[in-house]
């Protein structure tokens, strides 16, 4: 289920983006970025409809994803 960011209050929105951008395993290439460049991208791509957040009420988790990678999402 997508949740829209906008729905979010600010704080958990910057909670839940800072978390993700610092899960381990996460690749920034071979420049390093700061933690607010990097939630700021992630930002920039909410806003653009590039990533959505994705609840999945099964495992009750919740993760950023590719917009075209969910189905059925316009």
């Amino acid at each position: 289920m997508i949740i829209p960011f906008q729905q979010l209050d600010p704080d958990t929105l910057q909670n839940l983006l800072e978390e993700y951008v610092t899960r381990e395993g996460t690749d920034y290439g071979e420049r390093e970025l700061s933690l607010s460049d990097k939630v700021a991208n992630l930002r920039r791509q909410l806003q653009s409809g590039e990533v959505v957040i994705w609840f999945e009420p099964g495992e009750e988790s919740v993760n950023l994803v590719l917009a075209r990678d969910v189905e059925g999402y316009v």
